[in-house]
């Protein structure tokens, strides 16, 4: 899979997750195992330089990976205690995946079940990263981009102001 301009095409805009992790070469291998991603490129993850920087692929979609490297703001879930962000998969058997991820050292957060128009499981990978697994059960996005349905999870409103809280090295934040 190559890059948008590797080969002459137009770079296309789009958003790429870049995961920071620590012991890289082995989440590289837990990706593969866990999900058949393929590595398309490497910078590093060898026994002369032991970071690495790797771009994977699942199917159509990629994604990066790269040890965590504090000196550049790149701190790992481990470091942060948790992870920022949950990354969502779609594929067309949540179920036979989340079964996979498990077998390969994933954590079964939810399992595989029906809500909000999706099949959808969660998992927590050994590296502190959330994953979604699922398939949409109805066209997506919802005709109308109706969002408020039956059980969705529509922001609450309140006439009070939200609570504040301190954010390290930042300001108050809402």
């Amino acid at each position: 899979m190559a890059a948008a301009g590797d080969r002459g095409e137009e770079p296309q805009t789009s958003v790429v997750a870049q995961l920071s992790v620590r012991r890289g070469r082995a989440a590289v291998e837990f990706y593969k195992a866990a999900f058949g991603a393929e590595e398309v490129y490497r910078v590093g993850g060898t026994d002369q330089h032991e970071a690495v920087v790797s771009q994977l692929a699942i199917g159509t979609a990629s994604f990066w990976v790269a040890d965590e490297s504090p000196a550049h703001l790149n701190f790992s879930p481990e470091s942060l205690g948790g992870a920022t962000t949950r990354m969502l998969l779609i594929v067309k058997d949540p179920d036979a995946l989340v079964e996979r991820a498990v077998a390969a050292g994933a954590t079964e957060i939810r399992p595989v079940g029906e809500e909000h128009g999706w099949r959808l499981g969660r998992i927590l990978d050994p590296y502190g990263h959330h994953w979604e697994i699922g398939v949409p059960l109805i066209p997506w996005p919802p005709a109308g981009g109706d969002h408020g349905g039956a059980g969705s999870r529509a922001p609450q409103t309140s006439s009070t102001a939200s609570p504040t809280r301190t954010v390290p090295g930042s300001s108050t934040v809402p």
